[in-house]
């Protein structure tokens, strides 16, 4: 995942997601980035100048809760290697090596080790478990907030404690098997039982699902057949990647952000990382941290329902006109009540729709509502609208 904010640089994650590489809009100020604890096997910034040995290491605290234990944190630009550039960032060298000092105690406070520094690149490794961990002048271990907690939750200068080890070789929360087994392997999550209602059986159903799922999409929708038709692949309602999993096995040349909306059942975006993929929390009731024309293809898995006494229907679709591509697709799954009400906004946007049967045939009142954005331009909507006035 790459996010970046949207200053001087302007465009640099539109630029990245026009390439098909993951990208969101964010930033590191003062709230937590939008992923769970234990997330990336590894973070890596390139003279992004942040000042991570400023606000008691506020920063680094935070990279240190999304790093997966035994994960690693790379460091390329000022003030690394210093000694080579320092004239040409015009800082002394007393200043540059000061700010690398600090960044070295805070990472040791965090019981980082620094594995190796050469040339422009430092890298440091976080700890597999906390079980030796007792760093001089370490910050405090967060007592009560969720590790996972992260939509408008605030950074705090504590660590966040890694789950208890019987054995100081035991990596924290369990070890994740390696790519691609731990695509459709249990997650440690999962089998260690910290997801309510989720257990190794019901995900194993969860992933032959979905294997079943792609296979009727497939089915239906003829853009499939182009290969690279599809390259940013949105899933709005995520809950345990399996609709991102199936697409991955069946190695289609494309990537999957799963998003897990804030207003269900939010554990499961850990077990998304520990498959080796990638998403985000949102509220769709809010806008996407995205650029217009963004993805080609979004999956919408009972959104509506999820949403339905909490924000209008047609503010969803929106925001859903607004990331997706000219021609891009929408698969939206409803209760065919629901749907003939989102069909017919659907409509009124431009968009071409059609209702086709569920996978398990016409008899099942869950119905999948196919969409493709058509490509018009404001001039053609103008010179309709004033066609009919004339009439």
């Amino acid at each position: 995942m790459s996010f970046a904010p949207r200053d001087s640089h302007e465009a640099q994650v539109q630029f990245a997601l026009e390439r098909g590489v993951p990208a969101m809009i964010g930033v590191l100020a003062s709230n937590r980035l939008t992923y769970p604890a234990r997330a990336f096997d590894m973070a890596h910034c390139s003279r992004c100048l942040i000042p991570w040995q400023l606000y008691d290491g506020l920063y680094l605290i935070e990279v240190d809760r999304v790093l997966r234990p035994g994960g690693y944190w790379i460091l390329s630009g000022p003030p690394i290697n210093w000694k080579k550039y320092w004239k040409g960032w015009e800082r002394t060298k007393e200043d540059l090596n000061a700010e690398q000092q600090a960044i070295e105690a805070v990472a040791r406070s965090l019981c980082w080790t620094k594995v190796k520094e050469a040339g422009d690149i430092a890298v440091w490794q976080k700890p597999y478990n906390h079980a030796g961990c007792k760093a001089s002048k370490s910050p405090p271990f967060c007592s009560r907030k969720n590790p996972d907690a992260a939509w408008y939750d605030k950074m705090e200068a504590c660590i966040t404690p890694l789950p208890e080890v019987s054995s100081a070789r035991d990596v924290a929360g369990g070890a994740v098997k390696k790519w691609p087994q731990r695509l459709t392997a249990v997650p440690p999550r999962v089998s260690r039982g910290t997801i309510k209602g989720v257990t190794a059986r019901s995900f194993a159903q969860d992933t032959a699902l979905w294997r079943k799922r792609v296979r009727h999409y497939k089915s239906v929708i003829s853009q499939f057949e182009q290969k690279g038709r599809y390259r940013n692949v949105l899933d709005m309602n995520a809950r345990l990647g399996g609709f991102a999993a199936a697409l991955a096995s069946a190695g289609d040349p494309l990537w999957v952000m799963n998003m897990v909306p804030t207003v269900g059942n939010t554990t499961t975006l850990g077990a998304i990382y520990e498959r080796g993929l990638i998403g985000s929390y949102q509220d769709w009731c809010e806008g996407m941290s995205t650029y217009p024309r963004t993805y080609d293809l979004i999956h919408a898995d009972s959104v509506f329902t999820l949403y339905r006494n909490r924000c209008q229907m047609d503010r969803i679709l929106l925001e859903m006109d607004r990331i997706l591509r000219p021609r891009g697709t929408v698969i939206i799954r409803e209760d065919v009540d629901l749907l003939v009400k989102v069909k017919s906004l659907a409509d009124g946007m431009r968009w071409e729709s059609q209702i086709v049967d569920h996978e398990d045939g016409p008899l099942v009142r869950e119905k999948i509502l196919l969409v493709v954005k058509t490509y018009w331009t404001a001039h053609e909507a103008m010179t309709k609208i004033s066609s009919r006035t004339v009439k």
